[in-house]
């Protein structure tokens, strides 16, 4: 089968997939169970890690995937949305899978869920294939543990057949309240239903409101819980060429002189999570400690795509996947801190669904301008109607419209650079909005 061939079997398999859509009417996991037992409980293979959370999530899981790695795990890595093709989502120590692997392995799956689809009221939908691709995947690998990224909330995730051993809740905010709720204790209630039965729970500071519920269901089911501020946490941070230095307080003891190549104290905070992770799935604890040469070695080498990830010198353009106040506030905190910008120009597009004004409200101190623009998504706000919204936050001065992004980018690289004398040292743009918007910027300032 030559290259033309296996590009052309994966671009059908992408539409097969797309083609189930990625939305149901009820949220339960029978289906995905079915399908799975049909595979023979892939993910009973190995160990995993579970993740939920509204802001941090995949930097958590790449952290913790990094970290296992090195200390000389074989890993597989579940993560969600992607960028530029769904293989990203299904990772094998660190690396997307092959075309051809992913092939193979939804010809082997394809059949099966067929089966279940004839069965059922509504079909598989996009999430639950990809979420069967990944199990099957790991076993058929096999890793040595799985690290795996809830889609939306929780209790009634695709995901959520795994039963972790070790669940890690990031910190929770306010998002999808049109599926979890309008509060945070709706929020957290569905995000707490990852915890099981005698689990390790790693969490994030959290406000009080999120943190009851939590509690209760770690309560409820004699779960251990090791909470951010009173069990572990970071002590200290400073600003490093390129990211930032790290004395973490681990589950096991202080770890000093930790770099991790990811700018904010939003991702500081990731890291003492996805650390205390780690130590509770390798056993360290008040006894004992991980060596600290490979907690180093595993941070040095972790990534985050789109996270406030610089693509372009001179000027400088920043991609940033924040699409929620909560997330936004760490962006903006980030650049406030970290970036020494003496004009900044965005460029902004996010999907009708989410809180627009209170985006461009955060952004508004920081940015001299704003490009906005819509994504490609099907479900983007459009533009002129973000426009009119930013034109209320920044005045009308302030605000440009382009109707496409590659259009977009090109104005805010003009402006950032216009009445700038000499060096561009100190100019940026800044891409936000939606991971849609920084995987369009991608794909095109990339290439």
């Amino acid at each position: 089968m030559n290259d033309r061939t296996d590009r052309t079997e994966f671009a059908d398999v992408d539409a097969e997939l797309a083609g189930r859509g990625f939305t149901r009417m009820v949220f339960e996991l029978d289906r995905i169970e079915s399908l799975l037992d049909l595979l023979g409980s892939p993910q009973r293979a190995y160990p995993s890690i579970h993740l939920t959370g509204t802001n941090g999530k995949t930097s958590t899981a790449r952290m913790i995937d990094s970290l296992l790695r090195a200390f000389g795990l074989h890993t597989g890595r579940y993560t969600s949305p992607h960028l530029e093709t769904v293989r990203e989502r299904i990772a094998l120590d660190g690396e997307p899978v092959s075309e051809d692997r992913f092939v193979a392995m939804y010809r082997e799956v394809k059949p099966l869920a067929e089966l279940v689809d004839q069965r059922s009221s509504e079909p598989l939908t996009y999430f639950d294939m990809t979420t069967a691709l990944a199990f099957a995947t790991f076993a058929d690998a096999p890793v040595d543990v799985a690290v795996v990224e809830v889609g939306l909330g929780g209790a009634e995730d695709a995901t959520n057949v795994l039963q972790a051993g070790v669940a890690v809740l990031t910190p929770i905010g306010l998002d999808h309240t049109e599926w979890l709720g309008d509060t945070l204790e709706d929020i957290a209630l569905h995000k707490a239903g990852i915890i099981h039965p005698g689990a390790t729970v790693i969490c994030a500071a959290q406000d009080d409101e999120a943190a009851r519920p939590i509690l209760e269901r770690c309560l409820e089911v004699g779960a251990t819980v090791a909470r951010e501020g009173t069990e572990f946490g970071v002590l200290r941070r400073a600003v490093a060429v390129g990211g930032q230095v790290l004395t973490i307080q681990g589950l096991g003891g202080v770890y000093e002189e930790v770099f991790i190549p990811l700018h904010g104290a939003h991702q500081a905070q990731n890291a003492a999570v996805a650390l205390a992770a780690v130590e509770a799935f390798l056993g360290a604890g008040t006894k004992r400690q991980l060596d600290v040469e490979a907690v180093r070695e595993g941070f040095a080498t972790a990534s985050s795509p789109g996270r406030l990830e610089k693509v372009r010198t001179a000027p400088t353009i920043l991609l940033d996947g924040a699409h929620n106040p909560h997330g936004m506030t760490a962006t903006v905190t980030a650049l406030q801190e970290e970036f020494a910008f003496s004009k900044l120009v965005g460029v902004l597009a996010v999907l009708a669904d989410k809180d627009a004004g209170s985006l461009l409200e955060l952004l508004e101190p920081v940015l001299d301008s704003v490009v906005v623009t819509r994504n490609s998504s099907p479900r983007a706000m459009p533009a002129d109607e973000l426009a009119a919204l930013a034109r209320e936050v920044f005045g009308p001065d302030r605000v440009e419209v382009a109707d496409e992004m590659p259009d977009a980018i090109e104005a805010a690289v003009a402006e950032a650079e216009s009445d700038v004398p000499g060096e561009l040292a100190g100019v940026g743009v800044l891409v936000t909005g939606s991971v849609v918007t920084v995987a369009d910027a991608r794909r095109l300032l990339k290439r």
